[in-house]
């Protein structure tokens, strides 16, 4: 049979994006129709490599040609990606900043942060990551860069930076402009400067994220990352334990505050239980059990995940390479659907934001 491209879209307009619940022609995801007999093959273009929703689509799409036009067509389905954005970030090439933070310090923010820029590197998106904790800057100890220095050149008399690039991240930390042995006993507006040169002054290239590891509590540098920079979202890191909910929940009021206005993209409990290497399958509910997710309902925000408490996540940081290095581990698994959600939430938000149907970036 003669297959027409016609039909084709008309097939799988009937097949909804599941979080942006509209159909994905409407969307403008699907691209490169080739027909050529009873072979077709097309691309649908997902807004971010993460996409958890991957596999249902492309099921979805086989579904729709084979019922709506006939069983008996040779399918491809390319399923690529182009990270969506909804605003100018201010720093140029990158599309959407994420701020990673906790109420108080101590429930492996820092961790959960380069974790996280990891998961969305290994699914094929491009990631940066800032170091904004200038009190205690512990990026360089995590990727095995300490007394690294970036590169500096001079562009039209101004000085431009190279982030230091490890493990497929582009990062800028003041750990590596200061000495580790030593104090930094700066006051605010310094600590202003020296954070928006880390993006002003930088060369970040082409990025679909930049992830910012802000430091504990609700300070300074909050405030002016969030009013210098659109942040796309941000990624509260809590544990289960009632005083470090509290926290997180005043970080998470500092973000709704009418001069902030960040959107809130979900909720990590870091350390929800302990799982000694000699009994995997135990689970020992050292800080108390789901108050993250319980935090999250009660804020109606999302809740990203549980990562239990394991001596080897500390130990790979310590060491230089994160746990989400490991293939096929179950830490990297649990990361790795982790940064699905958060990849999740910043399309779903972009889309909302865009408020009509062309959701691939331009």
């Amino acid at each position: 049979m003669d297959i027409t491209k016609e039909q084709v879209l008309q097939a799988l307009g009937h097949v909804e994006e599941p979080d942006l619940k509209k159909d994905l022609v409407t969307l403008n995801m699907i691209q490169d129709i080739n027909i050529s007999g009873n072979k077709l093959s097309f691309s649908v273009v997902l807004t971010t490599p993460a996409c958890p929703l991957k596999d249902l689509i492309e099921n979805a799409c086989r579904n729709a040609i084979g019922h709506f036009i006939s069983k008996d067509i040779e399918v491809t389905v390319n399923m690529t990606s182009q990270v969506t954005t909804q605003k100018n970030t201010g720093v140029p090439g990158v599309k959407n900043i994420i701020a990673v933070a906790s109420g108080k310090g101590g429930v492996g923010k820092s961790t959960v942060s380069v974790n996280l820029a990891l998961a969305l590197a290994k699914s094929g998106a491009k990631v940066g990551l800032i170091d904004a904790d200038i009190y205690g800057p512990s990026i360089p100890i995590m990727f095995g860069l300490e007394g690294e220095r970036p590169k500096a050149t001079q562009e039209n008399g101004k000085t431009r930076i190279e982030p230091i690039e490890k493990y497929g991240i582009k990062l800028l930390s003041i750990g590596f402009f200061t000495d580790p042995n030593q104090p930094v006993p700066w006051r605010g507006p310094m600590v202003s400067t020296a954070v928006k040169q880390l993006f002003n002054d930088a060369d970040w290239g082409e990025l679909d994220y930049l992830l910012i590891d802000l430091p504990p509590g609700t300070g300074d540098i909050h405030i002016t990352v969030t009013q210098s920079f659109p942040v796309t979202g941000a990624v509260i890191v809590t544990t289960p334990q009632n005083v470090a909910l509290a926290d997180a929940k005043k970080g998470i009021g500092m973000f709704m505050m009418e001069a902030i206005n960040v959107p809130i993209l979900g909720i990590v409990e870091n350390m929800s239980y302990f799982t000694p290497a000699e009994l995997p399958q135990n689970k020992y509910y050292i800080f108390g059990q789901g108050g993250g997710s319980k935090l999250a309902e009660v804020l109606d925000v999302p809740f990203l995940g549980e990562i239990p408490l394991i001596k080897g996540i500390s130990d790979s940081g310590d060491a230089g390479k994160p746990i989400v290095l490991e293939d096929n581990g179950p830490m990297s698994e649990a990361f790795a659907a982790m940064a699905s959600s958060v990849a999740q939430q910043v399309s779903i938000y972009n889309a909302r934001v865009a408020g009509n149907s062309n959701l691939v970036n331009n």
